[in-house]
């Protein structure tokens, strides 16, 4: 079924009232370079321990491998930014930093039930089949994004808007109806390399290329187990992901003054006392994120990450509630705070803690963070 522009514009007034601050179209039949990119690299291995991204790549190949009667793509963008520069927090190492998208409720479940209300409005004005995806199906949304002229992927990966920059969530109704396809996005990133000198860990090996085992957004959510060492002093005092990269884009100068009203972070999670967080157990660490993304790694990832950063955060104070955690039930929690006084301590303090501890320590890789090379000599 072949839609009007009228009929389509009828669409882009609803997605509007919904909340939604973009609406356009694609067709979704035609190649899908995409599907390639992403097995090539998965075959580097960038991917990390994402397993899923190797287990998912045959239905990642083409929008019409996860849904064959797809004919075009509503594709929406609802914008995220903050109202201020987020990375102003790394001047304050005692605060942990969370990503801006992390700091309301999970925007997987606030985007879903808008898009689920727009494919209500659409069956009912056009009868034919449709499915919805909010990031947690194997559905590339930034190609997609891209091809309906949502805006551009950039150098740091990211989708990236001429009208809200580097802050906006995707969200895809794919459909059996063919709707008149908007023009695709054209890259105005320029010369402009703002993106990846921003990176602390220098994640990008080229432009529009991203290893993720140097993403400190990877490190702190997906990885398991310790982040490798060589990695820990640039996560800075950043616990959940990492802004730097979408913060420093130019064309975040341009997002829309009506930010506020489509993500209404925490108060209690703009701008956390470290040594606050790290004394959570797992009830307490569940209620605080309740319907927030951070809850889905769990209590002792998110401590771990959060002993790092107070390891980075030169507080020596932090030791008298850190030191408790040595005896924490999770090996990769006690190896972070072995980890974090071994910077916040003076040397014959830890080697204090050292003797006291090893000797009963079974775990070899709880072990192995006692015997590190001493960070006190250069």
């Amino acid at each position: 079924m072949t839609i009007s522009t009228s009929d389509a514009d009828l669409i882009r007034k609803r997605a509007r009232e919904l909340g939604f601050d973009v609406c356009r179209f694609t067709e979704v039949e035609s190649a899908w370079p995409a599907g390639a990119r992403l097995a090539e690299y998965v075959a580097q291995g960038r991917h990390g321990e994402m397993g899923w991204m190797a287990d998912t790549l045959e239905r990642r190949a083409h929008p019409r491998a996860m849904w064959d009667g797809a004919r075009s793509a509503v594709v929406l963008g609802m914008n995220y930014g903050p109202q201020h520069d987020p990375l102003t927090l790394l001047d304050h190492p005692t605060r942990g930093m969370i990503s801006v998208y992390a700091q309301g409720d999970d925007y997987h479940e606030l985007i879903k039930g808008r898009l689920k209300q727009l494919a209500s409005f659409m069956a009912a004005q056009h009868p034919a089949e449709l499915k919805v995806f909010v990031d947690t199906a194997p559905l590339m949304e930034k190609p997609l994004a891209e091809r309906a002229g949502l805006g551009w992927q950039g150098k740091h990966t990211n989708l990236v808007s001429r009208e809200f920059g580097s802050w906006l969530f995707l969200g895809v109704i794919l459909t059996a109806l063919d709707l008149p396809p908007d023009p695709a996005g054209q890259d105005h990133c320029g010369q402009c390399h703002a993106c990846l000198d921003a990176c602390p860990t220098k994640a990008f090996p080229a432009p529009y290329q991203l290893d993720a085992r140097r993403c400190i957004s990877y490190l702190t959510i997906e990885l398991k187990g310790p982040i490798p060492t060589e990695f820990r002093p640039a996560l800075g005092n950043r616990i959940y992901g990492c802004d730097d990269c979408l913060a420093v884009c130019p064309w975040n100068k341009f997002a829309s003054d009506a930010r506020e009203k489509r993500l209404h972070a925490r108060q209690a999670l703009k701008e956390p006392r470290l040594s606050d967080l790290v004394q959570l157990d797992d009830p307490t660490f569940r209620l605080l994120f309740a319907k927030g993304p951070v809850k889905r790694i769990g209590r002792d990832r998110f401590i771990r990450n959060v002993l790092y950063a107070i390891g980075n955060s030169g507080d020596s104070g932090a030791t008298v509630v850190v030191e408790p955690l040595l005896a924490d039930p999770d090996p990769t929690v006690r190896g972070a705070a072995v980890w974090a006084l071994s910077r916040l301590h003076e040397a014959a303090a830890f080697e204090a803690l050292r003797a006291a501890h090893l000797p009963a320590e079974t775990d070899p890789g709880v072990r192995a963070e006692w015997t590190l090379p001493d960070p006190h000599i250069a």
